[in-house]
């Protein structure tokens, strides 16, 4: 009897002095972030916007009143709480030109463990010329990419990219030209969370530019309604746009744009006024 007790003692004892982290750590919950690239100029406030979403064998759910931070170049520099959606918007001051890495992860928690999830900030002066290239104008046989419903995981790029688009793409950018990635929420269910997050791993996979990832609601009007909000944000310089759809090239005409459509579309699909390039080689010549 004796000895019973002395061990339950010495068990409750090691209960007592167990450190508090290692309690709180087991009970947490798994979770993904996601986040949408944002697009400013220097010395401006940008809103980079995340989402936090539960994971697990049940139907996801967003996780609020967590508490995120922004980190840009490792340091944190803006901190918010979730909404009851999950999602948060973090504000940030940038002061030099150029795409920028920035990581979202969640603070201390007792409920969700430890996660972060990647984006990019386009900073760039108004006066820049910009390219809106849409997505499945890079894509030699575009597929339409499966939405998921549990973000248990990040959703895998898919798609093989168009010969020579990535180097032709790298030289237009290189000393010109900053490249706007545009991409519709269709392909993802709508979800413009996962389709940055997927837009973005697959450019980076082929290796093109780094750029913005701009995401538009499903529907034939969406690009038309980008270019207008881009203009009317004084982000005037987008003129060109570089496209595989009808609805993208007309989008651009519309409004006396340019626009270029690669590859070249059946007899009777490219717009009247539209460019046609053949192969991403052509581009340059048409541009």
């Amino acid at each position: 009897m004796r000895h019973m007790f002395r061990t339950a003692c010495l068990f409750s004892l090691a209960i007592v002095l167990c450190p508090l982290g290692t309690a709180s750590a087991a009970g947490t919950a798994p979770a993904t972030l996601l986040v949408t690239d944002s697009l400013s100029s220097p010395n401006q406030t940008v809103l980079v916007e995340a989402r936090l979403m539960s994971r697990g064998p049940v139907a996801p759910a967003g996780l609020g009143g967590e508490p995120l931070e922004l980190l840009v170049y490792g340091k944190v520099v803006a901190t918010a709480v979730t909404g009851e959606d999950g999602t948060a918007r973090l504000p940030f001051i940038p002061k030099a030109q150029g795409v920028i890495p920035v990581q979202v992860r969640v603070a201390e928690s007792p409920r969700v463990a430890p996660t972060e999830g990647l984006g990019h900030l386009a900073i760039w002066e108004r006066r820049n010329p910009i390219v809106a290239v849409e997505l499945a104008a890079l894509m030699d046989a575009p597929q339409a990419k499966k939405a998921v419903s549990d973000a248990r995981s990040k959703p895998e790029p898919e798609g093989t990219p168009m010969p020579d688009a990535a180097d032709e793409l790298g030289k237009l950018t290189q000393f010109y030209y900053r490249v706007m990635y545009v991409v519709s929420s269709a392909s993802f269910g709508g979800d413009r969370f996962q389709a940055s997050e997927s837009s973005r791993a697959w450019l980076k996979l082929h290796k093109f530019p780094t750029g913005y990832v701009l995401v538009v609601p499903a529907g034939e009007q969406a690009f038309g309604t980008m270019i207008d909000a881009l203009h009317a944000d004084g982000w005037k310089t987008v003129k060109t746009g570089i496209g595989r759809t009808k609805a993208f090239a007309e989008a651009f005409l519309q409004r006396r744009l340019a626009a270029v459509m690669v590859p070249e579309p059946a007899k009777g699909e490219a717009p009247r006024k539209a460019k046609v390039a053949k192969e991403w080689k052509d581009i340059r010549k048409k541009l």
